[in-house]
């Protein structure tokens, strides 16, 4: 391969790179906890129309599974862990989500706006 040719690969590399750092960057990162097999806070807004990334830290000495059936979106939390998991972009309306091992308890919804 010739040495302009892997300068120019080289820099599509870099500007690809610093691209997706940017958007990642600018993504809204929002924290919701399981404490007492409860999601405190128990209402999260969320802005419509973006992706968010949610962490959601588990407080508790036994492991939860966040889960939503409206978003599609399951994840086993471990006791003491956190986990990442990315919604949206959605449109504007109410979305419950639970606890999968203490759904009687373990409750909350997203308010998209």
């Amino acid at each position: 391969m010739k040495a302009p040719l892997k300068i120019c690969i080289l820099l599509l590399v870099v500007c690809f790179a610093s691209i997706s750092a940017a958007v990642a960057e600018e993504r809204p990162v929002f924290l919701l906890t399981i404490k007492d097999h409860k999601f405190e806070p128990a209402t999260l807004e969320l802005p419509a129309g973006v992706k968010v990334e949610l962490h959601v830290k588990n407080a508790d000495a036994t492991p939860e599974e966040f889960e939503s059936v409206e978003l599609n979106r399951e994840k086993v939390i471990s006791a003491g862990q956190e986990g990442r998991i990315y919604i949206g972009p959605l449109q504007p309306g109410t979305y419950n989500f639970f606890g999968d091992f203490n759904p009687a308890t373990a409750r909350g919804k997203f308010i998209v706006k």
